[in-house]
């Protein structure tokens, strides 16, 4: 079943708050609500099995599209059984597309019973999900740096940077966030980016990134403040996905009320077409 856009979906941040049964537990699912009873601008939709006892759902773009970036799926089920048949379903998704499926959120391994039901393989996503700041700092930008925005003109240096971008479709995916959905940048005096934290479709917070030369100055903590503080007011949690590895946003994350959740989120990524510009 599609929800209808025009019937707000469920919304704990709106009165009266909806039921715990009908809260979307998966960040991303929750976020892409959040987005489409806040005017859509990803065009996205919510599919769920059943309404309102849902046993599955899944928060994806109204048009599915050839390519993994921008045709990112989330989806959180309750019965694996439920999740399967949902997918199954004739229209739901599209197999000869290229896709990113992002679930499994505090049920480790849950993706390897689904694996063999069309062939993507489960990959664990490098990142630890978080729940919003419970105690955000308010740090000042260093001397000399000031909170300003991010420009179109700013693409190429965003996808430069971002280790799963460089590609022509990783620049078309970032454009197009950069576009839609809210971010903030450190500029230094002469109006460049030094650091930044862009928001995808689902609420995201994703590619948080300071210029090699401007790192230790205590900017990507003012820079993530800034993106909480913004987020909360606009009735938006925080919560993002960091990558196993790196130790030093995972402290800064700790150090501004950041919680760790259970588990990792991992990534089905679909690719039918094996090109290499693909997903």
């Amino acid at each position: 079943s599609r929800l209808p856009l025009q019937a707000p979906i469920p919304d704990p941040h709106l009165s009266p708050p909806c039921p715990p049964l009908l809260t979307p537990p998966l960040p991303q699912v929750f976020g892409a609500v959040l987005n489409i009873n806040r005017g859509n601008p990803g065009q996205f939709e919510v599919l769920v099995d059943k309404w309102p006892e849902f046993g599955s759902t899944r928060g994806c773009p109204q048009v599915p599209v050839n390519d993994g970036y921008w045709n990112t799926q989330a989806a959180f089920y309750r019965d694996l059984g439920a999740y399967r048949a949902l997918l199954e379903t004739p229209g739901c998704l599209r197999w000869d597309v290229a896709f990113t499926l992002i679930g499994g959120l505090g049920t480790p391994g849950s993706w390897g019973a689904l694996a063999p039901v069309r062939g993507p393989q489960p990959r664990p996503h490098m990142g630890t999900p978080l729940s919003p700041p419970l105690t955000p700092a308010s740090p000042r930008p260093a001397p000399g740096v000031r909170v300003g925005s991010l420009q179109p003109s700013h693409v190429d240096l965003l996808n430069n940077t971002w280790p799963y971008g460089g590609n022509a479709r990783s620049r078309r995916y970032l454009a197009e966030i950069l576009g839609r959905f809210p971010q903030v940048c450190l500029q230094d005096g002469s109006g460049e980016p030094v650091a930044w934290v862009l928001t995808d479709h689902f609420g995201t917070g994703t590619h948080s990134y300071t210029l090699p030369e401007q790192r230790r100055r205590g900017h990507m903590q003012v820079a993530l403040t800034v993106a909480a503080q913004r987020a909360q007011a606009r009735g938006f949690p925080t919560f993002g996905h960091t990558a196993l590895g790196n130790r030093p946003m995972q402290q800064l994350q700790e150090l501004l009320g950041h919680q760790r959740l259970p588990g990792v989120c991992r990534y089905i990524l679909h690719n039918p077409s094996l090109d290499r510009d693909g997903p």
